[in-house]
């Protein structure tokens, strides 16, 4: 995968934390750390975005459904 420079604002404090981190060893680099942060933030963005959309269905209605469809045509189904 090929990556882009970037340049971003941070607040010192942050900054010198996130520098500390580094010097610890829990990060090769300022770069891996804020890639690691930043795709970790996005991550949970999804989930929590899966998480809404689920709370949309109606679980009754997507159990009938799934009852259904493991009725449906089982006759048609291969033995094992």
């Amino acid at each position: 995968m090929s990556t882009v420079k970037v340049a971003i604002t941070m607040d010192e404090k942050l900054l010198k934390n996130l520098d500390q981190l580094v010097k610890n060893h829990l990060f090769e680099n300022r770069s891996r750390a804020i890639q690691e942060a930043v795709s970790e933030k996005m991550a949970r963005l999804e989930k929590s975005r899966l998480v809404r959309e689920c709370a949309k269905l109606d679980r009754a209605f997507e159990q009938t459904m799934a009852e259904e469809g493991m009725t449906a045509g089982a006759e048609e189904w291969p033995e094992y």
